[in-house]
């Protein structure tokens, strides 16, 4: 979908960050630019273009509650957890103790900058995993998808001239579904679309005869060693975000 913006300044403001008086473009609207096929599918497994926007919009505020409340408890708060997704930061709290994982209040949703390649983000921690320390960044997708590679790959060379000891980076996935105790499919619902899949090879349940279980965490952990064509590659995307918007950078005195 095409952003329209009606003023320089609502552009800066979606766009980016001002930071001691310098505008920077944020991480994130940067990697948006990349196409992404696995929301191309989406979309096209949906009635019509609305459905799948709206349906969109409310996987997001679920996303946005999981994210909140996974960041109160790493900044040592205790949230109010929305009871929709409450078995998913339920599993999240276990994680955190079973991996003894570390993180420290300042190092929590921090922003970052690079002066030299002119970008800015928000990272969600900095932590300390089996003995490695790095950027952690957490999701709330079904899968681990290597587009986060360059979202990570661009914190990592912010945080360099920081942090000598960063080591590494990982993708926390936070989710939740239930299993059928027939046939132990699983079962997403997020956004108001409801996704079933096969468990392996084993049989299917027909729709009516599922007998799904109470909802359930599922956190997956995946280390990204940092390799510096992701960030190549990020800052190919960049540059193809910038000629893009080029009009409106101009008039915002980035280019």
């Amino acid at each position: 979908m095409i952003d329209d913006y009606k003023t320089a300044e609502e552009f800066k403001e979606e766009n980016g960050y001002t930071i001691d008086g310098t505008w920077y473009p944020r991480v994130t609207k940067v990697v948006g630019i990349k196409s992404k096929p696995a929301l191309l599918y989406y979309y096209a497994a949906m009635p019509n273009f609305h459905t799948a926007k709206n349906s969109i919009e409310e996987a997001a505020k679920e996303g946005t509650m999981v994210h909140e409340a996974a960041e109160a408890i790493l900044l040592g708060k205790e949230p109010q957890v929305p009871e929709m997704v409450a078995p998913a930061i339920a599993a999240f709290r276990e994680f955190l103790t079973l991996n003894d994982i570390k993180t420290q209040p300042e190092f929590v949703e921090r922003r970052i900058m690079s002066k030299d390649h002119r970008y800015a983000g928000t990272i969600d921690a900095l932590a300390t995993i089996g003995g490695k320390f790095g950027v952690l960044d957490i999701k709330t997708s079904q899968a681990i998808y290597r587009d986060y590679n360059l979202q990570t790959a661009a914190y990592t060379v912010a945080l360099q001239p920081e942090f000598e000891n960063l080591e590494t980076r990982w993708i926390l996935r936070i989710d939740q579904f239930q299993a059928c105790e027939r046939c132990h499919a699983t079962r997403r619902t997020k956004g108001g679309r409801v996704k079933v899949r096969r468990n392996g090879s084993g049989f299917l349940c027909a729709d009516w005869q599922h007998a799904w279980g109470l909802p359930k965490g599922d956190i997956e952990l995946k280390e990204v060693p940092f390799e510096y064509g992701d960030f190549e590659a990020f800052l190919g995307a960049k540059k193809l975000w910038e000629w893009e918007n080029a009009e409106w950078l101009t008039k915002v005195g980035y280019l």
